[in-house]
């Protein structure tokens, strides 16, 4: 998503965040509403095209919103009819800007329950089990197979393990993977509860698990690089073989016998 859809997207996002958050746990009945809208662009051209037609006033795209959706409640409209207004460079934007939104309400949902802390680990436990199984990712995202079969294997082998937010989140990744790649999207969810909790995630890779002593330490030596409180979500990786590496965004730091052994091979190759 670029430019003016990208704009879009934010500028309504930062509005309907307070009124997820105000709805506490109506989230849920708010996310499965606007999957709904989703549902309904994607399944209707002629809907999409008339709620992001540029010729048209933002008005007037608001009082269609008002009446295809009028059993809907009403937070779930005004946001739609908000995005309706504003202009897109793509139609496919207003759909995956209306999905964020239904991911948010969850999220708002879970932090009503003082549950997304949990959510967030596991997420990234979830991401860590499909890298390691390859044959269950590739299962959860062969979009030959029908939605409802994805997600009856995302349930026998998820539904028991992970809260129901978490399930729901992860449930809608695999049933409308939007053109986005599984182990990506739950990544943009781990992002999207860390910064709900303001909070940085670190994503760490080390050959053991590290102790509560050496998490505390590396928590507060990032803290102080950067400013923030840094989630630590550790994947142990006995490839590694020493060390650890951390990435924090797109930064990276490699201190591992792999990575240093790698480093010296090609000073000696080149």
């Amino acid at each position: 998503m670029k430019g003016t859809s990208q704009h879009a997207h934010d500028v309504v996002l930062r509005t309907f965040d307070p009124v997820a958050s105000a709805a506490g746990k109506d989230g849920a009945k708010l996310a499965s509403q606007l999957f709904a809208v989703v549902d309904t662009l994607d399944s209707s051209g002629s809907v999409i095209r008339a709620l992001t037609d540029p010729s048209r006033t933002g008005d007037d795209k608001a009082v269609l919103v008002e009446q295809l959706f009028a059993s809907f409640d009403e937070r779930v409209r005004q946001v739609v009819a908000d995005f309706a207004r504003a202009r897109w460079s793509d139609a496919e934007d207003l759909a995956e800007s209306i999905e964020d939104a239904g991911s948010l309400a969850l999220l708002a949902h879970a932090e009503a329950e003082g549950t997304l802390q949990q959510v967030e680990e596991e997420l990234f436990r979830i991401e860590r089990e499909l890298m390691a199984h390859r044959s269950l990712l590739t299962a959860l995202g062969r979009r030959s197979t029908a939605a409802s079969d994805r997600v009856a294997v995302l349930k026998d082998v998820m539904g028991s393990k992970v809260g129901p937010m978490t399930f729901a989140l992860v449930e809608r990744k695999v049933a409308v993977p939007r053109g986005t790649l599984l182990l990506r999207a739950l990544r943009e969810l781990v992002q999207a509860a860390a910064k709900r909790r303001e909070r940085l995630v670190a994503r760490v890779t080390a050959a053991v698990e590290l102790s509560a002593a050496q998490r505390t330490r590396l928590a507060g030596l990032l803290k102080e690089a950067y400013g923030h409180e840094i989630q630590l979500n550790v994947a142990v990786d006995p490839e590694v073989l020493g060390g650890i590496k951390v990435q924090v965004g797109s930064e990276v730091v490699d201190g591992t016998i792999v990575s240093r052994l790698a480093d010296a091979r090609q000073r000696l190759v080149g």
